[in-house]
């Protein structure tokens, strides 16, 4: 089983071109949620760590997650669900986002080293779940722990600058992280933002060549994506979408597909991934471009099932 950390949430985004009052539609989202939706779409065995709520927003938040391949492996929590309210002003998008006191934030050390006590095929954490607290440092060390007992680390910045109120703290703990990493995802903006003086793809060779990835992968939006080992900085082109609906999920959907054509490939080991030949990397990389297209073309996060990959 592949375990997923990290944040469940609704947003509720505001509907354009109503009458009256603003019309807010709910839905069910979290970058590390997507991930393990998009994972168990592709049918690997894949267990969810975070706890959801209890009410009926987690109510939604279980209902969209698929019936096979998926298993909640935390007690659902008593506190409510975490809230993204996504408003619209002049036509942009404004966020505010409730996370204090919610289910997804309910976790210690001890209720994760519960759910973790089967050795795990490997470990995905990113995005809020890292950004602070307690519930950070649980997180923080969970995933360390299990990289000391020989499980596969993935790990996804995937930052939102707006949660970081403690810019040093957050990145001390981050370079904590990669240095137990065995394959790193993180954006274009992502790395723009932790390394701003310098060029991206400098900044990314310095990630890897800092970390203990066997593989780094960048992500450049319409550009693409770029993939750093120890011989080789792979380029892939991005996948067309013939009918662009959103991009909502498609870091996710890509990051669920990378995990998955790894494990399909019996690479889910440092050593073996490190040894990959440059054209095995570049045909993942592929896959997971197409992955994100297909959800690309869809309205919300709506990853593609493994048939259609």
């Amino acid at each position: 089983m592949f375990v997923i950390g990290g944040e469940n949430l609704i947003d509720f985004i505001q509907e354009p071109d109503t009458d009256g009052p603003p019309y807010y539609r709910a839905v069910a989202g979290g970058s590390p949620y997507n991930v393990a939706k998009a994972l168990a779409l592709q049918q690997v065995d894949t267990g969810y760590l975070t706890p959801v709520s209890r009410d009926t927003l987690g109510d939604l938040l279980v209902e969209g997650l698929p019936d096979k391949y998926l298993t909640l492996l935390a007690t659902r929590s008593e506190l409510p669900s975490s809230l993204a309210v996504v408003s619209l002003k002049a036509g942009q998008p404004e966020y505010r986002f409730y996370r204090e006191n919610t289910a997804e934030r309910d976790v210690t050390l001890e209720t994760l080293n519960a759910a973790l006590q089967k050795k795990p095929t490997g470990f995905y954490i990113g995005s809020l779940a890292i950004t602070d607290g307690a519930d950070a440092d649980a997180w923080e060390t969970a995933w360390i722990t299990a990289y000391k007992r020989g499980v596969f680390t993935v790990i996804d910045p995937n930052i939102r600058p707006a949660f970081i109120h403690d810019r040093k703290g957050y990145l001390a703990r981050l370079d904590r992280m990669l240095e137990k990493a065995d394959l790193i995802k993180l954006s274009d903006e992502d790395l723009a933002w932790i390394t701003p003086e310098i060029p991206l793809l400098e900044a990314a060779r310095q990630m890897f060549d800092n970390s203990n990835a066997a593989l780094l992968v960048l992500t450049l939006g319409s550009k693409g994506a770029v993939a750093f080992t120890d011989t080789a900085e792979i380029h892939v082109n991005p996948a067309p979408v013939p009918d662009l609906k959103d991009t909502v999920g498609a870091g996710d959907t890509f990051m669920a597909t990378l995990i998955a054509r790894i494990m399909a490939r019996d690479l889910m080991d440092n050593a073996a991934l490190r040894a990959a030949k440059t054209e095995t990397i570049r045909d993942i990389l592929e896959i997971a471009a197409k992955a994100a297209a297909i959800n690309c073309g869809r309205v919300g996060c709506n990853p593609p099932v493994l048939s259609e990959l």
